[in-house]
């Protein structure tokens, strides 16, 4: 899956490269070894991200950045005005290169509006004109399915990179500094040192999301076995999901506490570092737990986890294998089997095998 072909482009010394992120946690945490490897192809060069707001907070935290500016402008064409606006103030900043991990024209749009010499990113969405390197996509097989490669692959194809890794496991920077301010703030919230993390919602759509209650049971009886409380993660848009499975958990006699909206991204990094253990479903939340190296347990449906599961051999996937599953749909238009048919005594099992895992290596 991995080939041998050379570098279809010679690499300048790049001096000051703009990385124009992906837009969304998840996606964002995929991509990081592929921004991390520009770092390692261009040592000495000054590297700028430029992401929107609610992922910014990801990249400040890792070392291969040495700036990070927010993007608050809307999605897509809306807004131009704003947008020539920073083009213009980014294009005084003197970026010889700009490299596109969205596929979105208005990011080639944006990079081209900003003067930028060397603009490399995939050819789709028709903006191959706007790009002076425009990198074909890999069609289906020519690389590992897990969209980690997505991102290498882009890098490998312009230059930056001789071949793909065999293997990703993403982790965070700054874990153990993460995970000392996460006790802190767990002692904060009267949630002691041993805390199970639960993210029950999922941004997608209800497709992806398995059952508040059996998230409450089985959260329940890992936190009964290791003498642990729960606390919920998740947006603003699902503290009500969250507190409903807070309060069932707290009726199966275990203290919880809903964060849900209660924290930026930075915090919640620091306080999912300090879990023993992370439930959820295929979510942003999902990737930040795995990638700060916490046991991480994820119930699977709609999505394909061969493609957008986490990484690392403390991350677990629990999946019924029914038919029509994955079908990538927002909302189940028949019976949600794929989720119904997943007990929350099996998730927690796997949940417990996965702790004493952990305990035993370490």
């Amino acid at each position: 899956m991995n080939s041998e072909r050379t570098r279809s482009i010679p690499l300048p010394a790049y001096r000051n490269i703009l990385l124009r992120a992906t837009n969304w946690v998840g996606d964002a945490v995929m991509s990081l070894p592929a921004l991390r490897a520009v770092r390692e192809s261009c040592p000495s060069a000054r590297i700028t991200v430029l992401a929107r707001p609610w992922v910014a907070d990801l990249y400040a935290r890792e070392r291969f950045a040495d700036q990070v500016i927010p993007y608050p402008a809307a999605r897509g064409l809306r807004e131009w005005g704003a947008k020539l606006r920073l083009a213009g103030e980014l294009g005084r900043h003197g970026y010889d290169c700009a490299i596109l991990f969205p596929n979105a024209f208005e990011s080639a749009l944006f990079s081209f509006a900003a003067r930028i010499p060397h603009r490399i990113g995939y050819r789709r969405d028709g903006r191959g004109l706007l790009l002076t390197h425009a990198i074909p996509c890999p069609r289906k097989g020519e690389i590992p399915p897990h969209e980690s490669f997505y991102y290498l692959e882009l890098l490998r194809r312009a230059g930056f990179i001789e071949c793909l890794p065999k293997e990703v496991t993403i982790r965070l920077d700054g874990l153990d500094q993460a995970r000392q301010s996460g006790l802190a703030q767990m002692r904060d919230h009267s949630l002691g040192h041993t805390v199970i993390g639960v993210s029950p919602g999922a941004a997608f759509g209800g497709a992806k999301r398995w059952f508040p209650e059996r998230f409450a049971e089985a959260a329940a009886t890992v936190a009964k076995q290791r003498k642990a409380t729960v606390a919920l993660f998740g947006s603003t848009q699902e503290r009500e999901l969250c507190g409903q499975v807070a309060a069932q958990v707290e009726s199966l006699g275990v203290p919880s506490r809903n964060l849900a909206g209660q924290t930026t991204l930075s915090q919640f990094i620091e306080l999912v570092s300090a879990c023993l253990l992370f439930l959820t479903n295929d979510s942003g939340s999902m990737h930040i737990a795995a990638a700060a190296g916490v046991p991480t347990v994820a119930v699977f449906g709609a999505t394909n986890h061969i493609t957008t599961g986490p990484t690392g051999p403390l991350a677990r996937v629990i999946r019924e294998p029914v038919e029509c599953s994955p079908c990538l749909m927002r909302e189940c238009p028949i019976d949600h089997r794929c989720m119904d048919r997943v007990p929350a005594g099996r998730v927690s099992s796997e949940a417990l095998l996965l702790i004493d895992q952990l305990r035993s290596n370490g």
